[in-house]
């Protein structure tokens, strides 16, 4: 499995930026993806997750509202689509492949987003 994340960036607070992770390697149906996201100084925490066969989706109670996470199962890719940055979203994000049952986790390179007020 290979996870390659892309999108991150410099953007103003309140602004936008759109985050992707393409997944190759197999097929994902029953699978987790979910984004997570490690500031300076501080532990990695969990940001968003899809159930890749439904689409359900869960997130973060600091993001609900104003981070969005899809996916495109052509593409087997999932977005990350963030609104209303603030400065306190600066970290690197990763995204992440959750096996079911195992609970093993695949993690791609992290890409950097940087909020500034």
């Amino acid at each position: 499995v290979q996870l390659q994340a892309s999108g991150g960036g410099l953007v103003q607070a309140g602004g936008p930026l759109r985050l992707s992770c393409a997944a190759s390697g197999r097929t994902f149906t029953g699978y987790v993806m979910g984004w997570f996201r490690q500031a300076p100084g501080k532990e990695r925490e969990f940001v968003a997750a899809i159930y890749w066969s439904g689409g359900t989706t869960t997130y973060a109670d600091s993001v609900k509202g104003r981070f969005t996470i899809s996916r495109d199962i052509a593409k087997s890719t999932v977005y990350l689509q963030m609104n209303s940055l603030q400065a306190e979203d600066t970290a690197v994000y990763y995204c992440a492949l959750v096996v079911p049952v195992s609970l093993n986790t695949y993690w791609g390179r992290g890409t950097l987003v940087t909020v500034s007020s």
